[in-house]
Order: structure tokens, then sequence, then C-alpha cells
């Protein structure tokens, strides 16, 4: 199973607002990058990806799990070809990873968010969830 990285302004949907939508999840809808909306298609049921806020947070605050995967964005407009997945949290880190600290960790350099930092969906490799999971807190 593949991990990913969503990330999100804290304003418009934090991960507060992801636990509240509960088991029924909520839409991931908005995205208007082509590279992202690759990623969101290759997206499975079950997997998981890191719930990023970003703005002035920039870290990392939880983990969450695709519960459905692509299909048309409702927010898109007709013949658009943007896609959306819908998400549910399973568990806030305990320890929020922070951007920088991220970056001041020699084995994240190539990390996509480190690479990347405007793409909105992006992938997280089996070494890079480990490290950035443990960084948080939790033991994976």
């Amino acid at each position: 199973m593949a991990h990913w990285l969503l990330k999100t302004e804290p304003e418009e949907f934090s991960w507060d607002d992801q636990i509240r939508r509960g088991a029924k999840g909520e839409t991931w809808s908005g995205v208007r990058n082509f590279t992202a909306r690759r990623y969101l298609k290759e997206m499975k049921k079950g997997e998981k990806f890191f719930f990023y806020h970003t703005g002035e947070e920039k870290r990392v605050v939880g983990i969450g799990e695709v519960i459905r995967e692509a299909y048309p964005d409702p927010t898109a407009k007709a013949g658009e070809p943007w896609i959306a997945v819908t998400t549910q949290a399973v568990e806030p880190l305990p320890k929020p990873v922070t951007l920088a600290a991220i970056k001041a960790e020699a084995k994240l350099k190539d990390m996509a968010l480190v690479k990347y930092a405007r793409l909105s969906v992006q992938p997280v490799t089996p070494e890079e969830w480990k490290l950035v999971c443990k960084m948080g807190g939790l033991s994976r």
C-alpha cells in the first residue's frame, strides 16, 4: 500500500474538521493541479496519508485514510477533468511535525514535501512514512 501527504489550509478545512466528519468522511476536492490529480487517481481505499496544515502552521498534524477512491470532483465546472477522493481521520500525531523539522532531517531531504513544496497531493515513501511517524511520536 502506498502512503500520501495531503495539504490543506486549516482555515478552509482543518484536522478538527476532518475529525468532526467521522466515519462518513469528507470529499477531498478542489485540487487543480495535474500532477496532484494523477496522485489522487492512484490512491486506493484503505491507504493512509499525512494530514498537513499549510499556511502559518506548516506541519503534519494527523493521519487519515482514503475511504473512497477517485470520482469526479463535485466542485469542478462541467467538463473539467478534476477528481476527488473521500477521506477520514485515523489518529492525530501526538507531536505535530513541522516543515522545519522535516527539512532539518537529512534522511528526508528527498521527500516531496521538501522538493515540491507547493504540490497539494504527494506520495510518501515507506521510509519517510516511518520516520515522520516516529518524529510525531508514533511507532510504525
